[in-house]
């Protein structure tokens, strides 16, 4: 059986949901393909923090009505060293932007339940095994002969190792990549939050991420060696650690409860440009990859989506290609901004140089980092700049 439609998306994340939902309102037709199951999809949990563009993004498109009602709002982050605290309250310098936490499984449940309320055409256990004729008349070869796709354009939201970027000939992309000699144990735990604001702590035995996600469950990154994984972490040296590396010279309480999801997340950056080849468009993790500290990587997924379904609009609907054929190299300026900072952050928060001679050095290097971050206000209106993601 074969198919046609203007736009073939895949992927029902973030970005291609967004994608979908814009487009479909604006009168292109779309179908999207998913290989996992919806419960799946709806309840994978992945980033939460939802920065100030984004936001807007979603408010303008009046997308952003659950976020808004149910989100926390973020007006402060804190960074802790030696025991001590050190908070950055966003204001006076935000001007009263902040950023929200919202889930993203959240946010996919939303843009899912309105395109299928619109009329949308989304095919859920549906894995696709090819691109073809990328650079002629695209076709989207179903898996295990469920039937094919012909499309005007190809949209790639499946991720890293998804057959979007796959279907790219050898040497049409530049892909460059740069790995952090350490990792992050990813710990989901049915706990409340211990604090109303995302906690960085710098400790010599590394990093500790603590982050609100529900009133009922909170996220905790610990820094580890690239190599560990889950057996090298029962939930008593998670915990035990987590402690130790949070720890305050005055009171304050940690609230535990049961791990429910672990992960070593082994961090890198990673960029493929173009973002284009021919009719078929890398959106996401398809085209960077992003370490999730300060959560840029779900933002940037999402600033593709709306970027890509402009120009698509003005070009399947208007007959303008100039933004569709700009797409890669505007949003290769925003990306290459985000990996600076986080690569910035990444080497503010995480303990450097672990176990080899040159981590006392490093280790001042980075309280000094932090010292600056706290006293120089030109410094940190910088800091929140990005960090918040109003730019």
């Amino acid at each position: 059986m074969s198919d046609r439609t203007q736009v073939g998306i895949i992927g029902a994340g973030p970005a291609g949901m967004l994608l979908a939902v814009l487009l479909h309102r604006a009168g292109v037709s779309c179908v999207v393909f998913e290989r996992r199951d919806r419960e799946y999809v709806t309840s994978r949990a992945r980033g939460a923090t939802t920065e100030h563009r984004v936001v807007e993004l979603l408010r303008r498109h009046g997308l952003a009505e659950n976020l808004l009602a149910t989100g926390a709002v973020e007006d402060a982050v804190e960074f802790r060293l030696g025991g001590r605290r050190y908070p950055v309250h966003y204001e006076p310098l935000a001007a009263g932007r902040s950023h929200y936490i919202y889930p993203q499984q959240f946010l996919v449940r939303d843009l899912i339940d309105l395109y299928l309320a619109e009329g949308g055409d989304l095919r859920f256990e549906t894995p696709v095994a090819a691109i073809d004729d990328v650079t002629g008349a695209p076709r989207i070869v179903l898996a295990d002969g469920r039937g094919e796709l012909y499309c005007e354009v190809v949209a790639g939201c499946d991720g890293e190792y998804g057959v979007a970027r796959a279907a790219v000939p050898a040497g049409a992309l530049t892909c460059v990549d740069y790995q952090y000699d350490y990792a992050w144990l990813s710990v989901l735990a049915q706990a409340p939050p211990s604090s109303d604001c995302v906690i960085n702590a710098m400790h010599e035995s590394g990093a500790c991420v603590h982050v609100r996600r529900t009133p009922t469950v909170s996220r905790f990154y610990l820094q580890c060696g690239r190599d560990e994984t889950r057996e090298h972490w029962p939930d008593e040296r998670i915990w035990k650690e987590v402690r130790l590396r949070l720890t305050l010279d005055e009171p304050w309480t940690l609230h535990t409860g049961p791990i429910t999801a672990t992960g070593t997340v082994r961090m890198r950056s990673l960029v493929c440009s173009p973002m284009r080849y021919g009719s078929l468009f890398l959106v996401g993790d398809a085209a960077h990859i992003v370490p999730p500290v300060g959560g840029k990587g779900f933002n940037l997924a999402l600033a593709d989506a709306e970027e890509l379904a402009l120009g698509l609009i003005e070009q399947l609907r208007d007959g303008d290609r100039r933004r569709a054929d700009s797409y890669s190299q505007q949003r290769l300026a925003r990306i290459w901004r985000a990996q600076e900072f986080v690569h910035w952050m990444m080497d503010l928060v995480n303990t450097p140089g672990h176990g080899t001679s040159a981590a006392p050095f490093l280790h001042r290097v980075q309280a000094a980092r932090l010292a600056r971050l706290m006293d120089s206000p030109a410094y940190l209106a910088a800091f929140l700049e990005d960090y918040v993601g109003w730019w």
